[in-house]
């Protein structure tokens, strides 16, 4: 066993306790039917839960770039309305 001292171990006890505070935070948390969350990936994109079955992730400059579109976006889905289905 190491020959740590008592403040040695009980600083790397507040450190784990930290990042394990930190990890809870961030994890993906099961979100039920039409919740959604957002997590940052370990690429550095936001991801975003409960749209699928699988996350959407994109990196800020494209979030940006798609939600400045949002009005188009609405309008497309408005005018094609009648092409796409809902999912259920």
């Amino acid at each position: 066993m190491s020959n740590k001292t008592q403040e040695e171990l009980a600083e790397e006890l507040a450190k784990l306790k930290a990042e394990n505070e930190e990890l809870k935070k961030n994890a993906r948390v099961k979100s039920s039917p039409g919740q959604i969350s957002y997590r940052v990936s370990e690429k550095g994109g936001v991801s975003v839960y409960g749209l699928g079955r699988f996350p959407v992730t994109l990196y800020k400059e494209q979030w940006k770039r798609l939600l400045e579109r949002a009005e188009d976006i609405k309008a497309f889905l408005k005018e094609n309305d009648h092409l796409l289905k809902n999912k259920d």
